[in-house]
């Protein structure tokens, strides 16, 4: 009788602790959505608020400037991991998911707000850059914050899986963004109103979520790892602390530099490419991208659970061999196509491997530090590199189209795709050698 009592209350206990941890993960990963629809509407209504900011009649440089503000916000983003992953070492991996969460909310209200060309001059454009300057603070401390929390609070068996629902949020956020874009474009507002004051009410809804979020995120209950690590050493995120894994700080990069990219290029360029490339009318654009969108979700928990099976490496040099083979044909052939349909299927084909990348990157990103500098090893040398080579691929892809050599960005995503699948083949597979547990 004794040991079956004893059996029952383990099991309650075991009931418990999942039922906890799920909580943590959907708390963590909803406040994760909703930063990325804020700065995922930027991209989504860029056809229709950028020439009420940049007063050129060319669509293409229009488009353009747009994509070099977008790419500027990244700039910041190594701040933002320096500073979130310093609070998150110190104080917290909660106090920073809050703290990212409210800044983006002042971010989107900023553009929510914000008078045109044609009323302030070019105050217009330029407090457009001031308030996407501090999303990309919150972006840049967001990642590596939510990585951190979401390894931390899963169990040890299934951390690939739970750790991808980073990304699946993170997607989530853009289809968020493209299905309000779909209801104002096919409900509620005709083409004139989107560019007149309608492209507005996306952000407004950005920064009443973002609040909504932060609520949530103040009933997190902190990572044990945390915790832990806090009683036995003092926290090292500092620049300093950071230093003494060089070889890890290399690694991050080197894994990151052609998933970046990628996942740029077939998320936020892939809207402005189908539109004004392959040449498909704008709801045709929004449809093909929301369709792609929703299988690239659909992807990333199944790759996460496959890598608590076989290993982050197998997964991770699928991405790179199948992304340096096929990243051309795939961008050639979906140039030429007349059919949506064709398009949304090239688009998925292009998912079947980044997904590789995403669904694993944050867990594999978490398991090369210890608990006591996680949030800002992960998120720091993440944020240099996506700044150099993730949010400057729209930009690039543009700058090659108004050279007319747009074929030339095509290459350059396979090299960089190649360059990564290099580090992926001489790293460890982090599942089997793993940082997780230490805290020294």
């Amino acid at each position: 009788m004794i040991d079956h009592a004893a059996s029952l209350t383990e099991d309650r206990l075991d009931v418990r602790d999942v039922q906890r941890r799920i909580k943590a993960i959907f708390i963590g990963s909803v406040g994760n959505l909703v930063e990325w629809y804020d700065f995922y509407a930027y991209t989504a209504f860029a056809l229709y608020f950028a020439p009420a900011f940049f007063p050129n009649s060319n669509p293409v440089v229009q488009q353009l400037n747009a994509a070099v503000i977008f790419a500027a916000t990244f700039l910041v983003r190594p701040l933002g991991g320096w500073l979130f992953g310093y609070i998150a070492d110190h104080h917290g991996r909660r106090l920073s998911l809050t703290l990212s969460v409210v800044c983006m909310c002042f971010g989107s209200l900023i553009i929510a707000v914000t008078p045109t060309y044609a009323s302030i001059g070019f105050a217009a454009p330029a407090i457009l850059a001031l308030a996407r300057v501090i999303e990309g603070l919150s972006l840049g401390g967001e990642y590596g914050a939510s990585a951190t929390y979401l390894s931390e609070v899963a169990d040890a068996r299934h951390r690939g899986f739970y750790s991808s629902f980073q990304y699946v949020t993170l997607i989530g956020g853009q289809l968020t963004a493209i299905i309000v874009l779909l209801l104002l474009q096919n409900l509620f507002l005709t083409p004139e109103e989107l560019k007149s004051w309608g492209w507005r009410i996306p952000f407004v809804i950005g920064a009443l979520l973002a609040i909504f979020a932060a609520v949530m995120r103040r009933t997190l209950h902190e990572t044990e790892a945390f915790v832990e690590a806090k009683k036995a050493v003092n926290p090292t995120g500092s620049i300093a602390g950071l230093l003494n894994y060089p070889r890890e700080l290399a690694l991050v990069v080197g894994l990151t530099a052609g998933g970046t990219a990628a996942f740029y290029t077939f998320t936020t360029y892939m809207q402005t490419f189908v539109r004004q490339s392959v040449g498909f009318t704008e709801n045709q654009t929004t449809f093909i991208i929301f369709g792609s969108l929703v299988f690239a979700t659909l992807l990333q928990p199944i790759y996460g659970a496959i890598s608590d099976r076989i290993g982050r490496k197998p997964v991770l040099m699928f991405f790179g061999i199948m992304g340096t083979i096929a990243t051309i044909p795939i961008l050639t052939t979906l140039k030429e196509t007349k059919s949506p349909f064709i398009a949304f299927l090239l688009i998925c084909a292009a998912w079947i491997f980044v997904a590789g990348y995403t669904s694993i990157n944050a867990i594999v990103k978490a398991e090369l530090f210890p608990t006591k500098i996680r949030a800002l090893g992960v998120g720091l040398p993440y944020a240099i590199t996506v700044s150099l080579f993730g949010g400057t691929a729209p930009a690039v892809a543009l700058y090659f189209k108004t050279l007319g050599h747009e074929d030339w960005f095509y290459y350059y995503l396979s090299g960089m795709i190649f360059l990564s699948l290099i580090i992926y083949t001489t790293m460890r597979d982090t599942k089997h050698e793993s940082a997780m547990h230490r805290h020294e």
